[in-house]
């Protein structure tokens, strides 16, 4: 192999390997426990998880988060899970509605409305001791919520 052709080929594997190297893995205690509710998912370069949750029969589909960290709160390390509803800059909230919302939020069992960077989420805060079968339940309520 003559050396340039040699040296093209070292750093294009060179980079390839970077870059699967730097690919973000996720939180292994997220991944396990989506892993053992067969849910399909993508992890974000901040290493947030990405499920789609599809409503065929609507012919439309809801993303879920969940965060790729913990934040703790007292003896609670809290994980998040949020699902996007509306964007606040297309569609404004009248007082109204955001009354409406704020109301709604005390009749959920679980979670509340927020506005993060002009973004309506359903988010769902929850001990990251929760186990797969309730990390998958907490995931389709916010699904729910946020596809309402």
């Amino acid at each position: 192999m003559s050396s340039p052709v040699r040296t093209a080929v070292l750093l294009a594997a060179a980079l390839f390997t970077a870059s699967a190297a730097a690919a973000p893995a996720g939180d292994a205690s997220v991944k396990k426990r989506l892993d053992a509710r067969a849910m399909k998912y993508e992890v974000y370069e901040d290493g947030d998880f990405k499920l789609t949750f599809s409503y065929k029969q609507d012919n439309r589909s809801q993303l879920v988060f969940v965060s790729g960290t913990t934040e703790s709160d007292g003896a609670f390390e809290i994980r998040e899970i949020f699902a996007p509803a509306l964007k606040l800059g297309d569609y404004p909230l009248s007082g109204t509605k955001a009354r409406e919302l704020l109301e709604s939020s005390g009749e959920y069992k679980l979670g509340s409305w927020e506005v993060r960077d002009e973004v309506l989420y359903y988010v769902i805060k929850l001990p990251d001791t929760i186990d797969a079968e309730e990390l998958e339940s907490a995931l389709e309520i916010a699904a729910e919520a946020a596809d309402d």
